[in-house]
């Protein structure tokens, strides 16, 4: 009897290329970037700070405000756990602009 099996791990998948095409159009991971993206941050004091030419790039500090927002939405109040989410969950990567964002939280 035949039976199906998965496919081998470093074959890349059959997915399509937009990530728009995973979340919905009534998600609330849209109205957390419509959100955001309406405030004012640099009013707010969340300016984007000038990294020094020896370090590394911070993150954008709207990029940040959303991540939290949608953890505190989902109800993850742990830095390690939105960190988890960064990973594998496709909302929070297509909030992130899917650009493969896995900030530093902890």
């Amino acid at each position: 009897m035949a039976r199906l099996s998965g496919t081998v791990r470093p074959q890349t998948l059959p997915l399509p290329e937009p990530v728009d095409d995973y979340v919905a159009a009534d998600n609330p991971v849209r109205s957390i970037e419509a959100f955001v993206d309406g405030l004012a941050l640099r009013a707010a004091g969340l300016a984007r700070i000038e990294a020094k030419v020896t370090s590394r790039p911070g993150y954008a500090p709207g990029d940040l405000l959303e991540l939290y927002i949608y953890g505190y939405l989902d109800r993850t109040r742990s830095n390690r756990r939105l960190k988890a989410e960064c990973r594998r969950n496709i909302e929070v990567n297509w909030l992130l602009r899917h650009s493969r964002l896995k900030p530093r939280l902890v």
